[in-house]
């Protein structure tokens, strides 16, 4: 297929930095949208010249968790991830004869890529390229995580802690479906103000440790929060989200923590006051329901998915994306791959 656009994730970053185990040398990039141009042997539905959002988790259908109608969980997608390969475990991809391996599938990084044909989601015409990238991970991993793995309704407290891409998506599935209040906390005070301006009623800044900044969520939400959800794939942030919640409220863990990462919470609590821990990945979305509803709503103006957007750069620019991310003063980075060759 080609791609048009492709957001750069922390995802991404994780997999350079060694937090994320990845088969190298590796084409990275799992956020993109574009135009398929060919078809394998035996592919049904999609047609070349089909605008497609791509999704980094496809799902065989037959294993055990997708029987179960866990298919976020699908054990044959996620082996075949890990083998760099596509879902038969091998790459497509090489150099002078050696393999080049996929990341997550797509490998997005790039004009081109040769992809599953499940990770293919049909998009509509009117959707911006770059707004399609996005909801292909970061915005079906943070609204998933409000509305499909908590489950927040009207009048739902909220935090989110953690307000990049990710953590910025869960901020608007929360104002979306009437959650109050939403509180959103980072470091950063240009992400505070853009979550305000995206529908938080609060913004805290990290106070330096788990129990001062729950303490801040805890008075500004008025006794303790129903649903926090951490995006920062840190403990202390973990912890923090886990003092936030009030009784029966569940921590939401969004974030990849690094191997070996562990969280101690106070353990009287969780049985006292049933105050839980949710993991969460993908959102516990199913792309091909989920990702058309999210791309409907931006089209009604319900979400405003293009105010994610903190900077285009063309491809050669990746390094410069990088540093922004590490910065820590950007929501998302889209690549404008349009312009390649």
């Amino acid at each position: 297929m080609r791609l048009h656009a492709s957001g750069v994730c922390h995802s991404d970053l994780n997999a350079i930095d060694g937090t994320a185990e990845t088969r190298c040398p590796a084409v990275l990039g799992h956020e993109g949208a574009g135009v398929v141009e060919g078809l394998g042997e035996g592919v049904r539905g999609l047609a070349p010249g089909t605008r497609v959002v791509l999704s980094w988790l496809p799902a065989c259908g037959h294993c055990e968790e997708c029987l179960r109608e866990l298919s976020h969980l699908c054990t044959t997608a996620w082996l075949g991830m890990a083998s760099g390969g596509l879902l038969d475990g091998q790459p497509r991809l090489s150099r002078a004869g050696e393999p080049i391996y996929h990341y997550s599938f797509l490998s997005t990084f790039a004009d081109r890529a040769i992809v599953p044909a499940a990770c293919c989601v049909p998009i509509p015409d009117g959707v911006p390229f770059e707004v399609a990238a996005l909801a292909g991970c970061a915005v079906v991993t943070g609204t998933g995580a409000v509305w499909r793995t908590a489950g927040v309704g009207p009048g739902d407290r909220v935090a989110v802690i953690g307000c990049g891409g990710v953590g910025m998506s869960a901020v608007l599935g929360a104002v979306a479906v009437g959650a109050h209040p939403v509180v959103a906390v980072d470091v950063s005070q240009d992400k505070l103000a853009a979550a305000e301006a995206l529908g938080a009623s609060h913004a805290i800044a990290w106070a330096g440790t788990a129990e001062a900044t729950a303490e801040q969520v805890l008075a500004a939400s008025g006794g303790g929060v129903d649903y926090a959800i951490e995006a920062t794939g840190r403990p202390e942030a973990a912890l923090a989200a886990f003092l936030s919640t009030r009784a029966r409220g569940a921590a939401v863990l969004i974030g990849i923590f690094a191997a070996g990462a562990t969280i101690t919470l106070p353990a009287l609590p969780i049985p006292r006051m049933e105050r839980r821990i949710l993991g969460s990945v993908y959102g516990s979305s199913r792309p091909a329901r989920d990702i058309p509803a999210l791309l409907e709503l931006y089209r009604r103006g319900r979400l405003p998915l293009d105010r994610l957007v903190s900077r285009r750069l063309p491809l050669e620019a990746v390094e410069e994306a990088f540093a922004a991310m590490r910065g820590g003063a950007v929501l998302r980075v889209v690549l404008d791959l349009e312009a390649a060759a």
